[in-house]
Order: C-alpha cells, then structure tokens, then sequence
C-alpha cells in the first residue's frame, strides 16, 4: 500500500513568493500565445490573478478557475509555441495552490511555468532541443528565496514529461547546485 509523501513547512509569503516567481516566468511568453490567438484572454487573466495574489490577494475559487480557463486555452491553441505559452500561464496560476507535500509532483508546481516558458523560446527561436535556452538561465537567475527554499524541501523534480520535463529537471538541478537568487 503506497504511503503519503510527508508534510513540508509551507508559509502563505513562500506560497506568494513561488507563485510571483511562476507569473513572472508566464508573463515573458503570454506575447506568443496573444499573437497566435488574439482576443483570448484566459491565459493573461491567469497571470494577472496570480499576480493579485502574490502581492497579497486572497486564494480564491476564481483564481484557480482562470488556471482552469489557461489549461483549456492551452488544449484549443495552435502552434505548439502557444501551447506551451498557455500552460506556462495556468502553472502561473495553479501555483498558488501547492500542496505541502513532499512530493516529486510538486516540483512541477514551483517550476512549471518556468520550464513551459523556456519550451516556448525553444519553438520559437528554431534552436535545436539541446541547447539551453536564455529563459532557463532567467528563470535560474531570478528565483526568489522562497524558490530555493521550497525546492530544498522537495524531492527532485520527477521524470518523464517530455521536452518540458527535461527542461523541468534542468532548473531544478541548477537552482539546487547553484542557487543564485536575485528576485524579490
């Protein structure tokens, strides 16, 4: 019978600041999802929510709603670049939910966005899989103390998920071995 991970410490200023961190990373790739879907919102709206609550707004249902809303934007759009833009955004989002678990899964919580994020520079810039992109060295760059400070309280991020799993796994390695927090 498979036992529950453990509970970690989790303050609602780390909640806040893992999330701001996350929105940030969205907010860098909404332009692609914007110009290959104009006139839906759903993916703005997500950042924008997740946004008010790390600068101090309340958790509420409308705020996981409009990750839902990114989440389905993200299965409607087309390229592939605005897919990923629209996931990076409803991880923005859904970060503000993250369970206290000691969890590989929640790693994709934390990094989520980041890591769709840098899938979209892939996409667009016609760079090859293999070469690292400039949003991971942002997003490694830029993670708060409430970042790091999470992530040492999680297993390292899970395998599998593809291109945006190795880019998962890639900052979370990095901002491990070399936390070199700049953000707020």
């Amino acid at each position: 019978m498979p036992t529950e991970p453990a509970d970690i410490p989790l303050s609602e200023d780390e909640l806040r600041g893992v999330t701001g961190y996350a929105a940030e990373c969205a907010r860098r790739v909404l332009p692609v999802f914007e110009a290959h879907v104009p006139g839906d919102a759903r993916p703005r709206e997500a950042v924008d929510a997740a946004f008010v609550f790390a600068e101090g707004g309340r958790r509420t249902a409308a705020l996981r709603q409009r990750a839902w809303a990114a989440y389905k934007a993200a299965q409607e759009a087309a390229p592939a670049a605005a897919v990923d833009a629209a996931r990076a955004a409803s991880h923005a989002a859904a970060a503000a939910y993250l369970h206290p678990k000691a969890s590989a899964h929640q790693v994709k919580h934390v990094l989520g966005a980041a890591a769709h994020a840098a899938r979209v520079e892939e996409l667009t810039s016609g760079e090859h899989e293999d070469v690292p992109t400039g949003t991971l060295d942002w997003a490694r760059d830029h993670a708060p103390p409430a970042v790091i400070a999470v992530l040492g309280r999680l297993p390292h991020a899970p395998s599998g998920g593809g291109r945006v799993g190795e880019l998962l796994r890639t900052l979370d390695s990095a901002l491990r071995t070399h936390p070199t927090p700049t953000g707020p």
